[in-house]
């Protein structure tokens, strides 16, 4: 494939999965976090099967299925039931935003498991990105630790998953990076991800799920930008320019507060936008620390 029109598909899944945030709170809100999350995932599972197809697992070492596996269905878990129990439409962005720690932070584990080279760069980079997302929690007044305690407090288990699933994140890159050899378990991760999702709603007390027009039509658009987001990213990745495809995506922050923003009907404050743009800087100052190692 040429390379410009696989890095242009790439891109493309940045863009879908900046959508998520939104969708996903507003399927959450029709269908329960679980139930709907469940349905998300289902959806997402038959369209990576169509595709990517469903990968030989034989080929797979015993540490990438195990510890893939595990990892992948762990962050998904955490970053729907961490939109869907969130309290409010802007505390669901604001967990989004919490979520988006997992780039530096798989930079630092690369740095700690992988022997990325780097130098002390990083380290401003991910004060600065700690930073954004404190900023983005402290509401109107941007670093207020009062309110910052007070947003935490109001939803401690949505923001934990969030921040959990940052660390989950970063750590399944690594793995990836280090055992995968080339192999695409996606498709197996993402249905064991909505098996998952169905066992606990099976197992637990969930509220029943509505239907209605709005709600399916997202609950659609979540599923296609999914599925066809880890499909057009693993092509990207493949065949496209992987430097402007790291570049690009460090900005997502900004991008999917935006459209969850407009998708909720739920306008930010000024001192939101400041954090999510240190949240991007700091990636961005950790992404370089490995790019000029000198």
């Amino acid at each position: 494939m040429d390379r410009k029109r696989a890095t242009l598909i790439g891109l493309v899944a940045i863009l879908l999965w900046s959508t998520m945030v939104g969708l996903i709170r507003s399927v959450s809100e029709g269908l329960g976090p679980v139930g709907g999350a469940a349905m998300i995932y289902t959806i997402s599972g038959i369209l990576c099967l169509v595709t990517v197809g469903f990968p030989d697992i034989r080929r797979f070492s015993t540490r990438y299925l195990i510890a893939g596996s595990v990892l992948f269905v762990s962050y998904e878990i955490c970053l729907a039931l961490s939109l869907g129990y969130a309290a409010t439409r802007p505390q669901a962005i604001e967990v989004g935003m919490v979520n988006y720690l997992w780039p530096s932070l798989t930079i630092v584990f690369a740095i700690l498991f992988n022997g990325q080279k780097t130098n002390l760069w990083v380290i401003p980079g991910l004060a600065i990105s700690l930073l954004g997302v404190c900023w983005v929690l402290g509401g109107e007044q941007g670093l207020h630790i009062d309110e910052i305690i007070s947003n935490i407090v109001s939803s401690p288990l949505s923001y934990a998953l969030a921040f959990a699933g940052a660390f989950i994140w970063a750590a399944y890159c690594t793995v990836t990076r280090k055992f995968a050899k080339g192999q695409n378990g996606i498709t197996l991760f993402v249905l064991l991800t909505a098996l998952s999702l169905w066992v606990k709603y099976a197992l637990s007390s969930q509220p029943e799920m509505v239907f209605s027009v709005p709600v399916v039509v997202k609950l659609l658009m979540c599923g296609v930008a999914l599925g066809f987001g880890y499909a057009s990213w693993n092509i990207g990745i493949l065949h496209g320019n992987v430097t402007v495809l790291a570049a690009v995506s460090y900005f997502t922050p900004v991008l999917s507060a935006a459209l969850a923003a407009t998708l909720l009907n739920a306008p930010l404050s000024f001192a939101f936008w400041q954090g999510a743009l240190m949240v991007c800087a700091g990636s961005l100052l950790c992404w370089y620390a490995t790019r000029n190692k000198a």
